[in-house]
């Protein structure tokens, strides 16, 4: 049975607490990232200003290091888009979503299972003796299936070199497989609660890219906390997972471009004005817009130009706000520098 109804405000408090935008934390990258639930990083300077707004001293070369060093991987995961998760998470995920991404696959491309397997053999072939770009991949071959497991490798990828265009196969970069179907799928589910709950099944699913079925079995597994929100539907969450007061403060805090607390899957926390989702993600641009939170709401957008970080708000700002927005965009654009 729920325990009780969280708010919209209390919602945003808890998601904001464990994406770490409350207040900066010290924590090693791969923790940091297990914490984020990894960091969604279709343009490769988003993980680092994403990192650079979560982690206390964070350097650009921190990020960079970790991906040389392979504490950090960078591969096609969740939804089939580019994230940066840790070491330890990477086999995990990566288990966990592909079944359904490959009957996904199959289905959009009409493909037999044959059919794919010729594919993979190409694929397999060509990187025998290395990592490839990206383009050498898909000179042969159609599409790239999720049961082969491959990884994109620095320097590509990082935000000297931003194109994440060279490509291996994991059981290489990574290491081998090494993880049980229902174990990851496990994993994910802590993973998303851990760092965007309370939420519904659905919203896991959604950002899994899988349907709720296939996690099912894992969430009756799992020792969970249940509340409603306040359109009564039910909510699961980790036992110990933070759960600030709603009147908690909220810094400043500048995102990158599609940020995870702005997708749809965390629409319950209002961290974007749905008034904004247009301007935000407009359906004429593949990249969306970078963003500034003002009391865990999107305020405005940004854009780094000849050296300054160039902000406009939504509406006006009250004094306080906006020279705390002026103070944190001097912040980034000295990190950019």
């Amino acid at each position: 049975m729920a325990e009780r109804t969280l708010t919209q405000r209390e919602l945003n408090r808890a998601l904001l607490a464990r994406q770490l935008l409350l207040e900066r934390a010290r924590l090693p990258i791969p923790r940091a990232l297990e914490r984020l639930g990894g960091i969604q990083d279709q343009y490769a300077p988003n993980a680092y200003i994403r990192l650079w707004s979560c982690l206390d001293g964070f350097e650009r070369d921190h990020l960079t290091r970790a991906l040389e060093r392979r504490s950090a991987i960078q591969a096609t995961l969740m939804r089939g888009t580019i994230h940066v998760v840790s070491r330890r998470d990477y086999w995990h995920l990566a288990v966990a979503i592909r079944g359904p991404q490959r009957e996904w696959l199959l289905r959009t491309w009409r493909l037999t299972e044959s059919e794919l397997e010729r594919e993979n053999d190409k694929l397999r072939r060509l990187l025998a003796d290395g990592p490839r770009r990206a383009e050498e991949l898909t000179a042969v071959t159609r599409t790239w299936d999720p049961q082969l497991s491959l990884v994109r490798l620095p320097p590509s990828g990082t935000w000297e070199r931003r194109r994440a265009n060279l490509i291996d196969l994991a059981e290489r970069w990574v290491g081998p497989e090494d993880v049980d179907e229902d174990v990851a799928r496990e994993r994910l589910v802590r993973r998303y609660l851990g760092a965007f709950g309370p939420a519904s099944r659905d919203d896991i699913a959604q950002w899994a890219g899988t349907k709720p079925r296939d996690l099912g079995a894992a969430l009756e597994r799992l020792r969970l906390r249940r509340f409603r929100d306040e359109a009564g539907g039910e909510l699961l969450d980790l036992p110990r997972a933070p759960r600030p007061p709603a009147d908690t403060p909220v810094p400043v805090r500048f995102l990158p471009t599609w940020d995870a607390v702005l997708l749809v899957h965390v629409r319950r926390a209002g961290v974007l004005p749905e008034e904004y989702r247009q301007r935000i993600f407009p359906t004429t641009m593949p990249q969306s817009i970078g963003t500034f939170l003002v009391d865990g709401a999107v305020a405005g957008t940004w854009r780094y130009d000849a050296g300054r970080v160039r902000w406009e708000s939504f509406a006006k700002l009250d004094r306080s706000s906006a020279r705390e927005v002026g103070a944190e965009a001097e912040r980034l654009a000295a990190f950019h520098a």
